[in-house]
């Protein structure tokens, strides 16, 4: 497989410059060099620039109401358990109407991979300001700048049970496609939020910003990303240093291996009929 073997006869529309294509690239290469096939994939869309890649990535795709692709995409694995299911948002709408269904896939351990487009304002709307924006931002929907501290995405998945909590850029989608490889093939929820800068709308989290404070804990011998403690540390680094790549990493049973459902026979085989709908139903409840 190659990155053409994921192309469509679109092309993205998205800003020059946008982080976006990075993302774009990196994901295409990643499910390339796993070798699976575009029939075998099943990649979820949230609404918002994020979710164009839809038109530009060929696989089967699905495109979600606002907030809603987390558990579109849960069913979808629960369905098809032979599926590799990639939910793509962007980070309005995976912390602002989406963030309950976040945390509820954390819990459950639900086995999909969601990569966050995180670029701090809501772009398809044109620039309003995003629930991971800095206090004090201001944009179109808070002109006297946000009164309200951001939502850290990635404090949230560490303490709230993730297995596989990871930070990328869009200014190094080398290490993006590696990142996405890691999160595809981890038994799981895996979470990458990607910071991805958004050049039209957001002039303070530029890539410049970036460049001039991240650092990649994958190069850090010293790092141990099986410590739970030191992973919720690293999170909360935000100012002149901010750290990326997989901050941390654990093993738990998925959600769809403890469904009672999917357990010895599975319900869906059964030969279900008005008689025995109500044995059925209490048997579940």
């Amino acid at each position: 497989m190659n990155l053409k073997d994921f192309e469509t006869n679109y092309k993205p529309t998205w800003c020059p410059g946008c982080g976006n294509h990075a993302i774009w690239i990196a994901m295409r290469g990643a499910l390339a060099e796993l070798g699976l096939k575009p029939e075998n994939v099943l990649i979820f869309y949230g609404i918002g620039c994020s979710g164009n890649g839809a038109n530009f990535t060929k696989s089967y795709t699905w495109h979600s109401l606002h907030g809603r692709a987390v558990p579109s995409a849960i069913g979808a694995k629960l369905a098809n358990k032979d599926l590799t299911v990639i939910v793509m948002a962007g980070d309005g709408d995976a912390f602002g109407e989406g963030l309950g269904h976040f945390l509820h896939a954390i819990r459950g351990n639900a086995d999909i991979t969601y990569v966050v487009h995180d670029n701090h304002v809501y772009g398809l709307t044109t620039g309003q300001a995003a629930p991971t924006a800095d206090k004090g931002y201001k944009a179109k929907s808070t002109p006297a700048g946000i009164i309200e501290v951001p939502v850290n995405p990635t404090s949230l998945a560490v303490t709230n049970g993730g297995t596989f909590v990871s930070r990328g850029f869009s200014g190094n989608a080398k290490h993006l496609k590696g990142l996405f490889k890691q999160a595809i093939t981890h038994k799981g929820f895996s979470f990458v939020d990607v910071f991805q800068p958004c050049v039209t709308f957001n002039k303070i989290n530029t890539f410049e910003w970036f460049f001039d404070r991240v650092y990649n804990v994958d190069d850090d011998a010293t790092y141990k990303n099986t410590d739970k403690m030191a992973a919720f540390g690293k999170t909360q680094e935000w100012g002149k240093k901010i750290p990326y790549g997989v901050l941390y990493k654990a093993k738990r049973d998925t959600y769809g291996s403890n469904l009672p459902q999917l357990k010895g026979q599975a319900l869906s085989k059964r030969k279900i009929t008005t008689r025995n709908l109500d044995k059925l139903t209490k048997e579940f409840a």
